[in-house]
């Protein structure tokens, strides 16, 4: 067993890092719940055709990034490389339909895709996504981005960029490939590779190559919003007045198409640039062909995911460091005071305070300094006097003051406690 690593593209969430994440799933169910949204959780791997019919076999995912295997039974079954099809396949399966009205859907959990890894990018990472099903509404379309901007504000990224396109009707975009196509033909040898292979399969996705070469041929390329048929260049234009509406800014991206077939209409990202090329911290868009291509019936929907990880590195890259909430760290030493002080965490606990109890048994002055170094408000310390006199000391750990008071009198007053959490000063009552 020796030299055992994780596997490549895949890593260990340690916990001086898990409070990111603690952190943005608190802010988003909080968000999310107040928009009533509902939390749904799916399988980590599911049937391979649902998403070879959901994504598109014409896709890198499909084509080349899918973890796909045989099980026992000679079923092919895929780890879930997004979360938008299984909760689609979800929403089948259960009948939401039947229920009536829209559903407001949100989710959060690993993904897997074969591909290199790069910071913020693993094989196996994580996203956050909420799905609105049942609706056309493009008031729908400009909800969801704007909890996705909230959700970011609310956890201190600045400099947020929202890009913004309509990728049309399956119609528009139908007509809009043929003009792509007699576009890019003649510049077909000066193409990326894998552009050269979307031009017959899938051509909108040049739009969204990444190599320098290919983006400079593709900015002079027709755009599909002039081949938007009225109804389609209608939506698009309501989705923009309530951005409006809402103070929401956004910059129209004609090149902007993601990464999925599924797609239809209003098509979104965050960026943020301080990751230049690795910039979208959120996509999403429009899909109102994928519950009936899964077998359900014609039902328009609307969603985005966000990458954890690349998150997460945006907001260490900005240092927004998440809160660390711990209220009292306790400090004892000797036999009758450390029993004491287990007693006395387990109570403050129950009183619904967040207590870390020093277990090492070493000197009082190596346990202060871990206590400074917790992050907690107060210390209680216990020693012998303080054990055979059943009282404690409190200190602030921010101002150093201090006071001594009974450790019944203690627990028996949690209004008290709060107020001196709360800074308020540690005078006795």
């Amino acid at each position: 067993m020796a030299g055992m690593q994780a596997p490549r593209g895949t890593r260990d969430i340690l916990p001086t890092e898990v409070s990111y994440w603690q952190q943005i799933e608190g802010i988003a169910r909080q968000i999310l719940h107040q928009a009533a949204f509902q939390e749904i959780r799916t399988p980590l791997f599911e049937q391979t055709e649902l998403f070879q019919r959901g994504i598109g076999e014409a896709t890198d995912i499909v084509g080349k990034e899918m973890y796909t295997f045989t099980d026992r039974g000679g079923r092919s079954l895929t780890l879930r490389p997004e979360g938008t099809a299984s909760v689609v396949r979800a929403y089948i399966e259960h009948g939401f339909q039947a229920q009536g009205g829209i559903q407001r859907l949100w989710y959060t959990g690993p993904m897997f895709r074969y591909e290199r890894p790069q910071a913020g990018r693993y094989r196996q990472f994580h996203q956050l996504g909420v799905e609105v099903l049942g609706t056309h509404s493009p008031r729908a379309d400009a909800e969801v981005i704007a909890l996705g901007l909230d959700i970011l504000k609310a956890l201190g990224l600045g400099d947020v960029t929202l890009m913004l396109n309509s990728v049309g009707s399956r119609e528009d975009r139908q007509r809009y490939r043929q003009a792509l196509v007699d576009y890019l033909t003649p510049f077909r040898d000066e193409l990326d590779p894998d552009s050269q292979t979307r031009l017959e399969r899938n051509p909108l996705r040049i739009l969204d190559s990444k190599d320098p070469k290919t983006q400079a041929i593709a900015q002079d390329a027709p755009q599909l919003l002039a081949y938007l048929a009225p109804a389609s260049a209608e939506h698009f234009e309501q989705v923009q007045q309530y951005l409006t509406d809402l103070g929401i800014t956004y910059t129209i991206n004609p090149c902007l198409v993601r990464g999925l077939d599924y797609y239809t209409h209003t098509a979104f990202e965050f960026q943020q640039l301080d990751l230049n090329q690795e910039a979208t911290v959120c996509g999403g868009g429009r899909y109102d062909h994928l519950v009936s291509e899964l077998g359900g019936p014609e039902t328009p929907a609307v969603g985005w995911a966000m990458g954890l990880e690349r998150l997460i590195l945006l907001l260490q890259a900005q240092q927004v460091a998440p809160e660390i909430h711990l209220d009292f760290y306790v400090v004892a030493k000797g036999d009758t005071a450390e029993r004491q002080a287990l007693k006395l965490a387990q109570q403050l606990r129950h009183l619904e305070f967040a207590v870390e109890q020093d277990l090492s048994g070493s000197a009082f002055g190596k346990q202060m300094k871990r206590a400074d170094r917790s992050g907690a408000k107060l210390c209680l310390i216990i020693g012998e006097t303080e054990a055979t006199q059943q009282t404690v000391q409190v200190k602030a750990l921010r101002t150093s003051e201090q006071t001594l008071i009974s450790q019944a009198k203690l627990v028996h007053n949690r209004a008290q406690l709060q107020q001196w959490l709360n800074g308020a000063g540690l005078e006795l009552p």
